[in-house]
């Protein structure tokens, strides 16, 4: 009977010591659970920006007001009706004997040729 009750006893070690210590046992299971939580954050994350790129496309195809945006902001572009200011910052590193081309230390060049192209900002209506 005792004989019995050890082999037993060492059945069951033998048995759970790769249920909490193996290859597949609780802590490989709780390792991978954190790395399925992190990647499903990561998946929203890049769910979230493929979402604001599919309405950026869908506004581009659709809406000629995107297309005017992106040529006001990244080519500088302005239509005939419209004057174009470029706004000069005022330089810090003046040499002597130069002056600033307005008291706001600020130069305004107006430019009325229609599809000027510039760096500054263009009035929106």
């Amino acid at each position: 009977m005792r004989l019995l009750l050890i082999v037993l006893v060492l059945l069951t070690a033998v048995t759970q010591y790769p249920l909490w210590w193996g290859k597949g046992g609780w802590q490989r299971v709780r390792e991978l659970e954190a790395r399925v939580q992190t990647q499903e954050e990561t998946n929203e994350a890049l769910e979230a920006r493929n979402n604001a790129l599919a309405a950026e496309v869908q506004d581009l195809t659709v809406g000629s007001d995107a297309i005017e945006e992106r040529a006001r902001s990244e080519m500088g572009l302005v239509q005939e009706d419209e004057i174009f200011v470029h706004l000069v910052p005022e330089s810090h590193g003046q040499q002597s004997g130069q002056t600033s081309p307005s008291a706001g230390g600020t130069a305004a060049s107006p430019s009325s040729a229609p599809g000027s192209a510039g760096g500054g900002t263009s009035p929106s209506r």
